[in-house]
């Protein structure tokens, strides 16, 4: 079964912008724990503080999906309801 791998990035409001930043070390450390996770990577953009770098790969689409599902379910969930994503999904 191919790998999943998500990239691309999330554009944060500057009124979520403290919120996001403080959950964020949480988020990373949950994800890259998780079964199936190959690689987690957020930082955040040198030029637009608002946006967020993002890349993630996992074994195959059932670890991705369960990633889904916990993210849907969590605080990081939560406090990221209101960012902008602009994100690639392929299998490789």
């Amino acid at each position: 079964m191919p790998k999943v791998i998500l990239q691309g990035y999330i554009l944060v409001p500057d009124t979520d912008l403290t919120t996001v930043k403080n959950e964020l070390v949480k988020h990373i450390a949950l994800t890259r724990a998780e079964l199936g996770c190959l690689a987690f990577k957020v930082s955040i953009d040198d030029e637009n503080f608002n946006k967020f770098n993002v890349y993630e790969e996992f074994v195959d689409q059932y670890a991705f999906n369960q990633h889904q599902q916990r993210v849907r379910n969590s605080i990081w969930g939560q406090v990221t309801q209101n960012v902008d994503r602009h994100y690639e999904i392929i299998q490789a």
